[in-house]
């Protein structure tokens, strides 16, 4: 559990700090990035997460909604979010008050998102059976949180000239998973939350998932043309995905 929060807390920092030392040359990849990191997560979220979550002796209809909930909950998210943590870099420019409170709003989102996804690393063997369920499951969160982190520099260096201001939210952004993972071991072994309310967490944060993999691989589009080289990039990042599940 330690090592899974400081790997994510990492992760988070080193996208940001790879976003200000060479902003120009790490965004004019990073739509690659996305497009495996969003195979990778809706791989694992297809093939691991749902089998093992329907494994579990919870009726098939309560977690069917909860993760229909998880995918509109991110939607709405994404409202204040403006698709930050699917790698929209993005600002607009608006008088200082309204900037201030756009940053506020996005921050807000994007550490619910990110607290959620911490939840889920919280006590893997709740729902998971493997013992390398959670390496895969963080390796996807990973590389999902790295563009997310450079996309949110991208905004705040528009919003905020302020390099410390910057620094100070990516490092709150950085926290909130980790924060989610000993929030979510507490609320279960404090009994707050019992066996069957974490599996609806999960199903929850896993209508997330399924969420921003989907718009991942929508947006690397948006005009709908073929693209061989993002195809190649999300087959592999797929084909790793199974590999793990299957090998590791």
């Amino acid at each position: 559990m330690i090592k899974s929060a400081i790997i994510l807390f990492l992760s988070s920092i080193l996208g940001g700090v790879m976003a200000m030392k060479s902003f120009d040359k790490i965004t004019s990849n990073v739509k690659h990035l996305l497009v495996f990191a969003g195979s990778f997560l809706f791989s694992i979220t297809v093939i691991h997460i749902f089998p093992e979550l329907f494994e579990a002796k919870v009726p098939s209809l309560y977690l069917s909604l909860f993760i229909l909930g998880g995918f509109f909950f991110q939607l709405f998210l994404e409202y204040f979010s403006d698709g930050v943590e699917h790698g929209h870099m993005h600002a607009h420019g608006h008088g200082e008050g309204h900037t201030s409170m756009r940053s506020f709003s996005l921050m807000l989102a994007l550490c619910v998102h990110s607290f959620l996804e911490g939840t889920l690393l919280a006590h893997p063997e709740a729902v998971h059976n493997h013992d390398h369920s959670e390496g895969t499951l963080l390796t996807g969160i990973v590389l999902h949180k790295i563009p997310a982190a450079i996309a949110l520099l991208s905004v705040l260096a528009c919003a905020h000239k302020n390099v410390k201001t910057q620094l100070l939210m990516l490092l709150i952004f950085s926290l909130s998973s980790p924060i989610g993972i000993f929030a979510g071991h507490f609320l279960e072994e404090t009994g707050v939350l019992n066996t069957t309310q974490m599996t609806y967490l999960f199903a929850f944060v896993a209508g997330n998932f399924l969420h921003i993999s989907t718009t991942i691989f929508i947006e690397s589009s948006p005009e709908h043309k073929w693209n061989s080289k993002k195809m190649a990039i999300a087959i592999f990042g797929a084909g790793l995905a199974v590999a793990a599940e299957l090998l590791i």
